[in-house]
């Protein structure tokens, strides 16, 4: 083979430069990156012009991020790759519930509630009575799960990106299962919001035809001794952007069910149980 880089060999010309001796997943990694990516540049026949542009638009994400902003992230989000290694690291057995990203605006810290508690400050939104149960893959109930809450207010926002405008801890919580497994509190009916679209994620977004929003939805992560950790939402499942989130987040096992009740206590109820997966021991 010849050590001279030539367009048919390509692949092989960078990746004989790697060491012998380097650490076997670094190998394996950059190996295997090399490779597609070469082959990718020799699919489409890139352009100089083309490759120029996409230097000058890696530039400009990196340009634009911040300690309170982070556009590669998010050009992993709608790019769908966040997703993807999300779930080959979440891969759960059937009946099981499905892990999603966990999203930018997750807080450490919120306040722990009492099992039924308000978790919306700003007296804003049509409220929504949350409740459900933890469980294991049989349905037996999971005492002692901790399930830490959080959603966007009524205008789009979470209390992080209006400090001093929202109340702190603003539709957030955190709860813990009794023996009976069962949660419930009450905040609001999610809404809708858009991603960051103001960079350069945003213009390709607008290229390619495509809508910065996502679905309206709550976050959870449920946590308990022996089982894997969830990560996930619960959906609105008419909302609007149900089908074109901007980062994919949907799975149609997420889609929460939402009845209108007026109550009193609670315009509307949704009622989803989660299933946590055990611990691989082996």
């Amino acid at each position: 083979m010849s050590h001279f880089f030539k367009e048919s060999n390509s692949v092989e010309a960078v990746n004989s430069r790697i060491a012998a001796d380097i650490d076997p997943r670094l190998k394996e990694v950059m190996t295997s990156l090399v490779s597609h990516l070469h082959a990718f540049v020799k699919d489409v026949h890139l352009t100089q012009q083309e490759w120029d542009i996409a230097i000058e638009f890696l530039t400009r994400t990196g340009q634009i991020c911040s300690e309170e902003r982070q556009e590669f992230i998010l050009l992993s989000d709608t790019l769908g790759v966040s997703m993807l290694v999300d779930a080959i690291n979440n891969r759960r057995p059937p009946y099981a519930t499905e892990n999603t990203v966990m999203g930018p605006f997750y807080v450490a810290g919120a306040p722990e509630r009492e099992m039924g508690a308000q978790i919306t400050l700003d007296g804003k939104g049509e409220s929504c009575l949350f409740e459900g149960r933890v469980v294991d893959i049989q349905g037996n109930a999971i005492a002692g799960a901790r399930i830490d809450v959080w959603s966007d207010n009524a205008d789009g926002f979470y209390d992080v990106q209006q400090s001093g405008t929202q109340p702190k801890w603003n539709n957030r919580g955190v709860f813990t299962t009794g023996a009976d497994g069962k949660y419930t509190f009450v905040g609001i009916k999610p809404v809708s919001y858009p991603i960051p679209h103001d960079g350069p994620v945003g213009k390709m977004l607008v290229a390619l035809g495509r809508g910065p929003y996502r679905p309206a939805h709550m976050h959870f992560m449920v946590s308990a001794k022996g089982y894997e950790k969830l990560v996930t939402h619960t959906f609105v499942g008419d909302d609007t952007h149900i089908t074109f989130d901007a980062v994919f987040g949907v799975k149609e096992t997420l889609v929460a069910p939402f009845q209108r009740i007026d109550n009193g206590e609670a315009i509307w109820r949704s009622s989803f149980d989660f299933v946590l997966t055990p611990i691989d021991l082996s």
